[in-house]
């Protein structure tokens, strides 16, 4: 059996082990200014998008009819994790791990795995990020066009400054990787699944060529400290 790093580095079955993570939590994931504020959206019925829940906050989800949790952060040896899995494994929560990150093109391999997650999750679900901005955002775009149907264009409102995200720095690249498709797999009759399966798209070389705005570099990297 496979260990597991998060709790191999906190003990949460002593009270020094669950002191010492929650500390940890506090301050090094920056948890003390999620304590009255989630970023949480309703974006259909079926699911939630918000920033990294505490453990209180998950058993209040669970109460409002919540059965799955997705974690986009990875952090598998983190103090957020430990206690999000131990959390979701006392509520009867299904907690699924999907990495993505926010300033990269995904992979092919990841635009695909999100739409086969959204057709086996069990619902209604919970999908967070840490800040709920960037990840969860282009995570929300993906949600919106595989399993509600919305159009690329419709669904990119879900990269909005409304859930925190900022287009103008280099999480911009989010927005940027679906702009894209509209600039050369629409007019191609390329559907964005028929896109993404085919040559044109290239991650690598569409990171190389986005260019993030330097004053919201500076918001996104210097002030925020967006993860």
């Amino acid at each position: 059996m496979t260990a597991d790093p998060a709790r191999a580095r906190f003990d949460l079955a002593t009270p020094a082990g669950r002191t010492r993570a929650y500390l940890d939590y506090l301050w090094n994931d920056h948890a003390y200014l999620r304590l009255g504020f989630s970023n949480a959206h309703w974006i259909s019925e079926e699911l939630v998008r918000t920033n990294q829940p505490w453990p209180h906050q998950l058993a209040e989800w669970k109460r409002r009819g919540i059965r799955t949790v997705i974690n986009l952060r990875g952090g598998f040896d983190a103090s957020f994790h430990a206690l999000e899995k131990d959390a979701c494994e006392r509520l009867g929560l299904e907690m699924v791990d999907f990495t993505i990150t926010s300033r990269e093109v995904p992979s092919r391999d990841r635009v695909l795995g999100a739409q086969r997650l959204f057709e086996t999750i069990a619902y209604p679900a919970l999908m967070h990020c840490k800040s709920g901005a960037d990840r969860a955002g282009i995570m929300s775009v993906l949600y919106m066009h595989f399993r509600k149907g919305k159009t690329i264009r419709e669904a990119m409102d879900q990269l909005h400054l409304r859930y925190l995200h900022v287009r103008q720095g280099k999480t911009g690249v989010l927005d940027y990787t679906f702009e894209r498709h509209l600039e050369e797999g629409e007019p191609a009759g390329m559907s964005f699944t028929e896109w993404v399966k085919s040559p044109m798209y290239d991650p690598a070389g569409m990171k190389a060529k986005f260019r993030a705005g330097m004053l919201g570099s500076v918001l996104t990297e210097k002030l925020l400290r967006r993860e």
